[in-house]
Parts: C-alpha cells; sequence; structure tokens
C-alpha cells in the first residue's frame, strides 16, 4: 500500500463483454490500488473476482454522485494514495463517469496515468468499415427537446465518421430521427454486443436500418458508425470574380481583395489570386 507523499490517479480501461480483455497491467494496477473508483460497487466487486483480485475499498462514483466524491479523491491522493479509476465497461470518461475526476487531480497538481484498453466507441469504429481517418464519438443523443433538434441538425453536416451509443429500447427512434435529419442514404454499422457471445454487426443504409429496427427487435447496447457527410461543393469560379469585382469597386487593391475573398469563401488564395490576374485588364494598376 503507499504511504504518506504524492498519489497516483490510474485510469483503467475494463471490458465491454468478453473478461479475457482484461489487461494483465490492468490487474496489476487494480490488485495494487489502495482505492477503486467505480460506477457500481456489485459490477466491479464481480469483475476483480473474476481477476483473482481482492477487492480493496470501493468507492461509488456514478453520473449522480461523481461531482461529490471529488473532494473524497483527492483527499486520498494527498495521503499518497494510489487510486484506480474504473467505469462499468470500457475506458472512463467516455459516456461514462470519470472525467470530472481526471479533470479535478490534474488541476490539482497529480499524477494520472491510463491503463489503456476495450472502448465500445474505437470497436465499433474499427470493425464498421466505414472511414477511420477522421472520426467523431457523439456518445449518446439527448433523448428529447431542442438539445436533440440541434445535435441532429450538426450531424447532417459532420464530415467526420460519427459514433453513437443507444439503449435497445431506443434504437428504432434514434435510427429514424437520424435518417430524418442525415439522409436515409447515408451508410451505417450497427455494433451489438461487442465483443460478446452474441456480437453482430449489420452494415447498411439509415433507411434500412431504421426499417429493420421495426421488424427485429433490438437486444443489446448498440454502437451505431455512422459515414460522415459529403464535403459541401466549394463557390465556383462565377461566384469568385464576382465578390472579386465587388471589393475592387470599393477601391481595394488587387492583394487585399484576393485575401479577403478567400477568407469569406474559404477558397485557396492562389486560386483566387490566379483569377484576379487572369481576368484583369492589361496595365490596370493593383
Amino acid at each position: 500500500m503507499s504511504g504518506p507523499g504524492r498519489g497516483i490517479l490510474a485510469v483503467v480501461a475494463t471490458p465491454i463483454g468478453n473478461l479475457d480483455d482484461l489487461s494483465p497491467r490492468a490487474v496489476r494496477t487494480l490488485a495494487e490500488a489502495d482505492l477503486v473508483v467505480c460506477e457500481d460497487t456489485r459490477h466491479t466487486r464481480r469483475l476483480l473476482s473474476a481477476a483473482g483480485v481482492s477487492a480493496p475499498s470501493l468507492l461509488a462514483a456514478n453520473d449522480h454522485t461523481e461531482a461529490g466524491q471529488v473532494t473524497t479523491v483527492l483527499d486520498r491522493l494527498a495521503q499518497g494514495a494510489r487510486v484506480a479509476l474504473v467505469s462499468d465497461a470500457g475506458l472512463p470518461g467516455i459516456s461514462d463517469p470519470g472525467e470530472r475526476t481526471v479533470r479535478a487531480a490534474a488541476a490539482a497538481g497529480f499524477e494520472v496515468v491510463v491503463v489503456p484498453g476495450p472502448s465500445a466507441a474505437l470497436a465499433g469504429l474499427v470493425v464498421s468499415g466505414l472511414p477511420t481517418g477522421r472520426f467523431v464519438v457523439e456518445g449518446f443523443l439527448p433523448r428529447r427537446g431542442s438539445g436533440r433538434s440541434e445535435r441532429l441538425a450538426a450531424l447532417a453536416t459532420e464530415e467526420r465518421t460519427v459514433v453513437v451509443f443507444e439503449a435497445p429500447h431506443r434504437l428504432a427512434r434514434t435510427l429514424a430521427d437520424l435518417s430524418a435529419a442525415l439522409g436515409g442514404d447515408r451508410p451505417v454499422a450497427l455494433c451489438r454486443e461487442l465483443t460478446k457471445l452474441h456480437e453482430e454487426v449489420w452494415r447498411g443504409t439509415l433507411a434500412a436500418a431504421a426499417e429493420r429496427a421495426t421488424q427485429v427487435p433490438p437486444r443489446g447496447e448498440y454502437v451505431v458508425v455512422i459515414a460522415g457527410a459529403a464535403p459541401a461543393p466549394g463557390p465556383d469560379d462565377a461566384e469568385l470574380l464576382t465578390a472579386l469585382e465587388q471589393a475592387r469597386a470599393t477601391g481595394t487593391s488587387t492583394k487585399d481583395a484576393v485575401a479577403e475573398v478567400a477568407a469569406a469563401y474559404g477558397a485557396p488564395k492562389r486560386r483566387v489570386y490566379q483569377l484576379a490576374t487572369a481576368e484583369q485588364p492589361a496595365g490596370k494598376p493593383s
């Protein structure tokens, strides 16, 4: 056990289904911890028992209680304790509690380390077959109201691959809303029960996925991976030339007009400059 001094907070990934995914380093970190901060003490005790770890002191810090438990964690760290932070599954802080605790410990100057491992978001992303170079983890959408509408509207123009989590009893509604907001032809992968016995990945379009969810009762937790929106078309040459003419009509120099138009339209400055100089009458000062 740790003694007086500066404690360490270890953020530990735990299995999202298959207990064999608990890494040897994670087992060692949990076994050496003076305190394990977790979502559900019953769930974590079962995990520790399966890993052959004698349960240390456990502190419940779920969505509702994490903010109130931060002071306790900081006090233990100040006493030199080794604290392990886990969620019920996957990496703490990714649509799970943990973010507040990590932020507070780092702000207080304590060392924070990570024991990486299973992640539902990354597992779903890489098995989806959709682009992985740029992606965003949206997590759970707001369940209702303007917050949900605003997030759906934002996702409609999001060009990165999007990862959404959803519970089975809300899947049909969420897929219908996504199809309406993003377009029914948007490619999607429905990843169910990842790493578990009944793991399943279905690939198709949002419209087909929404229809399927009404016919095949969803079971288990879902990771929904959606292809990003096609890039918005850029301005054509005629638009840029019109903007250049309007800028220079006010007495702006060609150099400044090029900079203004390129910034306003998000166009490469080189392209705008070539248009400006190609259409400019010979002998006209710039």
